[in-house]
């Protein structure tokens, strides 16, 4: 492999990045084609469902250059019909004679199948190639192709002592516009994001994603915004108002409830536009959260969001459930009576929950601390 090599992946790596918010619920994944010199002759990433991949794009930018030609994909080719033709064959087609990939389709139904393609048409194959790098793209339709799950982001805000907000129920804002519009970049990177009933009787939220408040270049924005992710209520009990401001809107609205609440509730949110979906319940009587994260990726939700109070991400943190947390820490002391980050029933040191911090910076004047967690259960 060659430095040049490398270099390529990467400008497909950047190329994919440009659909971190649009491409839900495909893969985000970059191509370019370049001559026998090096020289790029077509660029071309996947930009939404149901438009063309990567390798199309790239392949229609270059054109006649592409005959002989070398792609770099971030992304084994596809060698299934969807909404689009197999890439493999397209590949094949336009007369390329060799294909770089950045990592095989983590879908062991069809992994190697796009790579076997090629090379039964005699074009030459090498990878993976920054494989991590190509990884790091879809961390979500990884675990979702391969565990049958979607990848979990729990994201908080407190204060310098680890608070919420006041014990009145009072939270607006612990943090300051920097950080809301890091949020809002997190809620349009997301297929689904998920709250308990408690935040939406008490805070009323949208939970929607709004692009004049992303602090992005407003085109850009505005695309990132134009599919809204899907807004999910934890309601054991269907006590969410009929009223509430989650159901209004264009984003479509689930609530997830168990076989014992209310039906006269149920048709009531029903009329509100609300879908209520009934999932089992867990030994506490509540909905379980297996079973919702098994429904979340069976409809094709890559990564989740869970922006909810303290019981239920603290049950989503204590069940094992996240992949990756999200603390946004306010340069204030909100007081001893205030409300806690998370409830969960810790009572020893030998069972403190292990998390690792792998990235921490500032966002205006607040921080954001990211951390994985070593949770088993």
């Amino acid at each position: 492999m060659t430095h040049n090599t490398e270099s390529l992946m990467h400008r497909a790596v950047q190329l994919a990045g440009r659909g971190l918010y649009t491409t839900m619920p495909n893969p985000r994944v970059g191509c370019v084609i370049a001559d026998n010199s090096g020289a790029i002759v077509g660029e071309g990433w996947h930009r939404r469902a149901g438009l063309p991949h990567a390798e199309i794009e790239a392949l229609r930018d270059a054109g006649e250059r592409a005959r002989g030609a070398t792609a770099y994909v971030t992304l084994e080719p596809c060698s299934h019909t969807g909404k689009t033709g197999p890439c493999a064959e397209a590949l094949v087609a336009a007369g390329v004679s060799r294909v770089v990939y950045g990592m095989e389709d983590p879908n062991p139904a069809v992994s190697g199948q796009g790579l076997q393609i090629l090379r039964d048409a005699g074009i030459e194959v090498e990878g993976p190639v920054l494989e991590e790098a190509c990884r790091a793209l879809n961390p979500g339709f990884i675990k979702r192709m391969t565990l049958g799950l979607p990848l979990v982001r729990s994201k908080s805000a407190m204060s310098l002592d680890g608070r919420t907000g006041m014990a009145s129920g009072e939270s607006k804002w612990v943090t300051g516009p920097a950080a809301r519009a890091d949020v809002q970049r997190l809620r349009a990177r997301s297929c689904a994001i998920v709250t308990g009933v408690d935040t939406v009787r008490f805070d009323n939220p949208n939970l929607n994603v709004r692009a004049d408040e992303m602090a992005l270049e407003m085109l850009a924005a505005e695309q990132a915004a134009e599919v809204q992710p899907l807004r999910v209520i934890v309601d054991s009990r269907l006590r969410t108002p009929a009223r509430a401001f989650i159901l209004r809107g264009d984003a479509p609205t689930l609530v997830c409830t168990t076989a014992q609440a209310d039906p006269a509730r149920r048709e009531r949110l029903e009329k509100a536009g609300a879908e209520v979906l009934v999932l089992p319940a867990g030994g506490d009587g509540r909905v379980d959260l297996l079973a919702l994260l098994q429904e979340l990726a069976r409809r094709e939700c890559n990564e989740v969001l869970v922006e909810s109070g303290a019981t239920l991400s603290g049950e989503f943190l204590y069940r094992g459930h996240v992949d990756e947390l999200i603390v946004y820490m306010a340069p204030k002391l909100l007081g001893s009576t205030a409300r806690p980050l998370f409830e969960l029933p810790i009572e020893r040191m030998g069972s403190v929950l292990p998390i690792t911090i792998t990235d921490m910076r500032a966002v205006g004047h607040d921080w954001r601390i990211t951390a994985t967690t070593d949770i088993e259960r």
